[in-house]
């Protein structure tokens, strides 16, 4: 199974949305995001304890990560990384910036 069929199959991508701070982001899990800051983990840490990149992948998403900030992981598969940015110009009133690939379709 390639790398975007596991993340697919596994799990479902967050919804997409202009956070508080005006940045497009995944909509974070307030439970998720609670436990990694309550600790005794952090990222580094979790992204070194042998866990499948789908779910790292998908914890990205559940922290609230930024979807431009997404697309710069070496986790993040590029086809995900397509389908969000495409969500997160549906978001935008300006011209989209994923390219000739950013046709509305998901």
């Amino acid at each position: 199974m390639d790398w975007y069929a596991e993340v697919k199959k596994h799990h479902k991508m967050q919804e997409i949305v202009v956070a508080d701070d005006g940045v497009i982001r995944f909509r974070q899990n307030a439970i998720v995001n609670f436990l990694l800051e309550a600790g005794p983990f952090d990222l580094n840490q979790i992204s070194m304890m042998g866990f499948s990149r789908a779910d790292y992948t998908q914890l990205m998403q559940l922290i609230g990560y930024s979807v431009s900030g997404y697309g710069e992981l070496s986790t993040s598969p590029s086809k995900l990384v397509r389908r969000a940015d495409r969500k997160a110009c549906e978001l935008t009133d300006g011209p989209c910036w994923c390219g000739d690939d950013c046709d509305g379709q998901s």
